[in-house]
């Protein structure tokens, strides 16, 4: 998500080119202003997908606390519960940051930074969200299977959401040439 320069789509064809061809800048033709409110548009449809499993996990870990069970957990548990919750918190706050970062700069044609800002507030909640998903794996593995099963169903998931969200990305960008649009 931190590709706020243009994306894929304009070095690899759009996903309406049946042909392959490659999309130019001249055939997209849009001012950088046009392309500012694109890469808004397709930012804010980005964090919508990732706001949702955030939500599911927030408000997993909220109720947890409340259940039957939850006194029996040892301090490691505990503790592995809290950062897992204040991880899942912070990344709800850095998903939903980039509409009161454009509602602060609403109308101080500061566009390009809104874009900038939140691509890089979305790139660090993707980074507390695996690190959340990581700590709710492993508490639930560890209430379950024990232990070693839960650090290792965590190093698992981190590996799977760090492979996924940071490695192919990167492996996949740069092949492709820099293309810079300020």
């Amino acid at each position: 998500m931190d590709d706020t320069s243009g994306d894929a789509t304009e070095a690899t064809g759009g996903a309406g080119d049946a042909g392959g061809a490659k999309e130019t800048d001249a055939e997209r033709d849009e001012t950088p202003l046009q392309r500012a409110d694109r890469n808004f548009a397709e930012l804010l449809q980005e964090l919508r997908v990732t706001q949702t499993g955030v939500q599911i996990l927030f408000a997993f870990l909220l109720t947890l606390a409340f259940t039957q069970r939850f006194p029996t957990l040892d301090d490691v548990q505990r503790g592995t519960y809290i950062a897992t919750l204040l991880l899942a918190m912070l990344s709800a706050a850095l998903f939903t940051a980039p509409a009161a970062v454009h509602r602060g700069l609403f109308r101080r044609r500061a566009k390009r930074l809104i874009v900038d800002v939140s691509s890089r507030l979305a790139s660090i909640g993707l980074a507390m969200l695996g690190l959340s998903f990581t700590g709710a794996v492993m508490l639930v593995v560890d209430v379950v299977l024990g232990r070693a099963a839960g650090v290792a169903a965590a190093v698992a998931t981190l590996v799977v959401c760090g492979s996924l969200w940071g490695v192919l990305p990167w492996a996949l960008r740069r092949n492709l040439p820099r293309v810079d649009k300020r």
